[in-house]
């Protein structure tokens, strides 16, 4: 709320100059992955807080984390928002299917 609030109403009313706290990327089976882990770290330099690449063809995670390496989850069951997103848990089963 604190970003928004920081905007001029100009910038409201226009194409807002923020990024999420928090993105999710499903790559799909046309999806070449080395663009998607760019854009992921665009989306880190640009303020994201946590970004989830979701490859279900290969059963794998790439969590993002502001100034954190990335994290490679193996076939996870699910993922949690945690503090980003408090209470916030993605189930993967139907993803994996």
């Amino acid at each position: 709320r604190q970003r928004w609030d920081n905007l001029t109403e100009e910038q409201q009313e226009g194409i807002i100059p923020l990024c999420p706290d928090f993105v999710i990327e499903l790559r799909s089976k046309s999806d070449n992955l080395r663009p998607l882990q760019k854009k992921m770290q665009q989306y880190l330099d640009n303020g994201t807080k946590l970004g989830w690449l979701i490859d279900p063809k290969n059963q794998r995670v790439e969590v993002y984390r502001t100034g954190q390496k990335v994290q490679i989850l193996a076939n996870p069951a699910e993922l949690s928002g945690k503090d980003i997103l408090p209470g916030f848990v993605l189930k993967l089963e139907r993803v994996w299917q």
